[in-house]
């Protein structure tokens, strides 16, 4: 059981840490002891705006070092951190300030978003860390408050699509975090002397609480880069012992020559997350590294649920195991069915909706997650569909509904279905099928066109599918199962 705050936990794991370099970007290296006294310095800055316990804190912001130390000195306030994807339009920012009401949102000063967000205090944080956060927090402030946090206070809100298409923002406490990234530390053997090359982005639990959580209490480093290039990345491990990714990262690599196993003499694990790797990934990736990519499985709502083995068979196509302390079963007792999870992991309910919330427990705080598994005699946990029709392109969730509705209000459309399909590089890519009104054209040239001001670019169709009818069952329901069947092999063999 979890006994201390995020903030605690990480105070004692810097303290260990010293002088030991834990945090790096670009040529900008800190130690355990100077990351400790810059979280006290931006608190103190964050605490003189009159950023308090309890509130929240929404980010939309490039990745950077001075983002984390915005996001560890939110926690150590007692304040809710909220990333946002920095994909987001300002329309799609609209929904998430009006619900959390954030007393303070950050955004990078190349976007419009200053002038049209509805918060008390607007400021901005750029990649090279400019901005007008940057700036007030560069004064000379006291010490942070004493702020006194208890293992269930809330820490964060992660919003999270539904098949409606509303966000609901999962409610993450301190003692998810803490018992999360140690059951990580744990399970994938980390050590003060690791050193994670960190490609993913911040707004993502992935990078945030997975990747940046995990090495931070175990003491280790974190080399920040600004996002994913296969050669800057195949350039960098041979600094590295740990690199973690989604799918789209290891076909990349593959695609490089420069992978072999000279390459990745010094790695010690690949981990990879978010979305499913295909066997075919994980079999070509051992055969040129001589290296087996670890698969763990989780989500918003729980963190890492499952993970497979460091010591012992990494089975292509199955998650592995619940992470210790985390329990999982089959929905009804079924041999297949909804997996669900209960555990230290599991977060507090949906901000603002205790109906929503509701729907998802089910009694005695098990968390119905919504996929398709089995669990195998011996503990091993295979995902085997999704309950709904989210769609998961790079790593990142795509809700059809939302891209239905837009799709549906565009002059000529008579009924569009968007689904997911397999994708040599994303994984899956969103696609749209629609059945146009009589005498109408609708490409993918004139979707695009409509939907790219309004939607991040990772919703927006890589493909739109003409056909005359969609196809539907006895209720008048369209089958997407037929159309994901149908169409699979439409960008290769997936």
């Amino acid at each position: 059981m979890t006994t201390e705050s995020f903030p605690e936990a990480l105070s004692r794991a810097l303290a260990d840490a010293g002088d030991r370099p834990v945090l790096s970007a670009d040529a900008r290296v800190l130690s355990g002891r100077q990351l400790a006294d810059d979280i006290e310095r931006w608190a103190a800055g964050l605490a003189a705006l009159g950023v308090r316990k309890g509130e929240r804190v929404a980010v939309h912001a490039e990745k950077s070092l001075d983002l984390i130390l915005l996001y560890l000195a939110t926690l150590r306030l007692g304040a809710l951190y909220l990333p946002l994807n920095t994909a987001y339009r300002a329309a799609e920012l609209a929904y998430f300030l009006d619900d959390a009401e954030p007393v303070l949102f950050v955004c990078d000063p190349a976007t419009d978003t200053v002038e049209t967000a509805s918060a008390p205090m607007v400021l901005t944080l750029g990649a090279d860390g400019k901005g007008s956060l940057a700036a007030a927090i560069a004064g000379s402030h006291p010490a942070p408050p004493a702020v006194t946090i208890a293992p269930d206070d809330l820490a964060a809100i992660v919003y999270t699509s539904g098949t409606t298409g509303r966000s609901k923002g999962a409610m993450i406490t301190h003692a998810n975090l803490v018992s999360n990234a140690r059951a990580l530390i744990d399970a994938w053997g980390v050590v003060p002397d690791d050193r994670l090359l960190h490609a993913l982005p911040l707004y993502h639990i992935h990078g945030l609480f997975i990747a940046l959580n995990t090495m931070l209490l175990a003491g280790a480093r974190t080399d920040l880069l600004p996002g994913f290039d296969a050669d800057t990345v195949l350039d960098r491990l041979p600094d590295a012992t740990l690199f973690m990714g989604v799918p789209t990262y290891y076909t990349r690599l593959l695609a490089s020559p420069r992978l072999d196993r000279a390459a990745v003499a010094g790695m010690r694990l690949f981990v990879c997350g978010s979305a499913p790797l295909t066997p075919q990934t994980f079999a070509a990736f051992e055969d040129r590294s001589g290296l087996r990519i670890l698969e763990r499985y989780g989500m918003s709502e729980c963190g890492i649920i499952c993970s497979n083995p460091l010591d012992g068979a990494r089975i292509p196509g199955a998650v592995g195991r619940p992470l210790a302390g985390v329990a999982v079963r089959i929905a009804e007792g079924a041999a297949v069915g909804i997996l669900e999870v209960r555990g230290p992991n599991v977060f507090a309910g949906y901000w603002r909706q205790p109906d929503k919330t509701a729907a998802e427990f089910r009694d005695g705080g098990w968390f119905s997650t919504g996929d398709v598994a089995t669990i195998e005699a011996d503990g091993v946990v295979r995902i085997v569909g999704r309950d709904k029709d989210m769609i998961i392109s790079g790593g990142l969730n795509v809700y059809p509904k939302e891209i239905e509705e837009m799709i549906d209000a565009l002059p000529g459309v008579g009924e569009s279905a968007v689904i997911g399909l397999p994708h040599p590089d994303f994984g899956e890519a969103v696609a749209a099928v629609i059945r146009a009104l009589p005498g109408a054209v609708v490409d993918l040239e004139t979707v695009l066109a409509a939907l790219r001001p309004r939607l991040a670019s990772f919703k927006l169709p890589k493909a739109v599918i003409a056909v005359e009818e969609l196809p539907r069952n006895a209720m008048g329901k369209v089958q997407k199962v037929a159309l994901r069947g149908r169409y699979a092999g439409w960008f290769g063999d997936g």
